[in-house]
């Protein structure tokens, strides 16, 4: 295992350089502002007029086109969503300097190929291991949120010195820096999302609360105890892990965790996450997400529709209607 902190960054590696932030949604807003507070000259690459180039002025930061944006940065920011990035990238390529950065929060066009960078381009990873707006308030409370990196093409020999410097413009060395590569950082972060982070525990979470429903109890009484209370468990988790859960839950909750848990979550489920990494190993998630967006996205609309609707979320609207703290970001 490879952690870098402050420590390691070489405070050269990015001096004078522009950088070019391409987006400004919860990753591109984050990074751009901590950047500029960090001291380095930062143009925001965003629609003229749309929402992005609006926010980011209001901001106060440089704003441009995106081919506008390239033409004099050193380093670029590839922080549009996954699918936009590839029609970005060739819109902006010819306007790349030779041996500038481009640089990527997720390794997806990259590993699976879906964007192919100039061969005298450095080609680099930081990913923080969080969403954008806990990027944001931890570099203002001076914490920071713990980043990946990686290099899939070193034209220069500066590419990882650069990174490097990048995620400590932002606060990752803050929270440590560890070396991985695109594949890893591509297939780990798929299979957390869609096994364990949102896929899996957004299902546990309504089948859980169905169970209750279906079973005559209160739908307020199920969400407080399958939903709302999941929060109180992930702080204690992400505080000290699985040790400091237990230190903090009852004697009877342990037991009826490490009794019924297993149940829970078998042998079954453990084989249907292997096929789910199987799937993006091979490609088979990327391919069905690419056909998805230049279909039109039906499928994917009718799935979220079926979710954002699920009757859990009308009883929770209710119920957090009275709790308006939750929205309170010093909460």
């Amino acid at each position: 295992m490879k952690l870098y902190s402050h420590k390691d960054v070489d405070k050269k590696a990015l001096r004078a350089a522009r950088i070019a932030v391409m987006g400004y949604g919860s990753q591109g807003r984050a990074h751009a502002l901590n950047l500029k507070d960090s001291g380095f000259d930062v143009v925001v690459g965003a629609r003229r007029g749309g929402p992005g180039w609006k926010k980011a002025k209001k901001d106060g930061l440089a704003v441009a086109e995106p081919a506008r944006a390239a033409r004099d940065a050193d380093l670029v920011a590839m922080l549009v969503p996954d699918m936009a990035q590839k029609s970005l990238y060739q819109s902006i390529e010819a306007q790349l300097k030779p041996g500038a950065t481009l640089l990527f929060a997720h390794g997806f066009n990259i590993h699976f190929k879906q964007i192919k960078p100039r061969k005298d381009l450095d080609v680099v990873l930081i990913a923080p291991k969080g969403p954008g707006d806990l990027v944001r308030r931890q570099y203002q409370q001076g914490r920071g949120v713990p980043c990946l990196i990686a290099v899939a093409q070193d034209a220069t020999g500066k590419a990882h010195a650069r990174a490097l410097a990048y995620a400590h413009g932002i606060g990752g060395t803050r929270g440590g820096v560890l070396e991985t590569t695109f594949a890893e950082e591509t297939e780990t972060d798929l299979f957390g999302e869609q096994a364990v982070l949102c896929g899996g525990a957004t299902e546990l979470v309504v089948r859980g609360w169905e169970t209750l429903v279906e079973a005559g109890y209160q739908p307020e009484v199920a969400y407080y105890e399958c939903l709302h209370e999941l929060k109180l468990i992930v702080d204690l988790l992400h505080e000290g892990g699985i040790t400091k859960m237990h230190q903090f839950i009852s004697e009877t909750a342990k037991y009826g965790d490490l009794t019924r848990g297993p149940r829970i979550v078998d042998a079954r489920i453990k084989k249907e996450m292997r096929k789910v990494l199987q799937e993006i190993q091979d490609g088979t998630f990327a391919r069905q997400w690419i056909r998805e967006n230049a279909s039109g996205r039906k499928r994917y609309e009718q799935l979220l529709k079926r979710d954002i609707h699920h009757p859990i979320e009308k009883v929770g609207a209710a119920l957090r209607a009275r709790m308006p703290w939750l929205n309170d970001p010093r909460a």
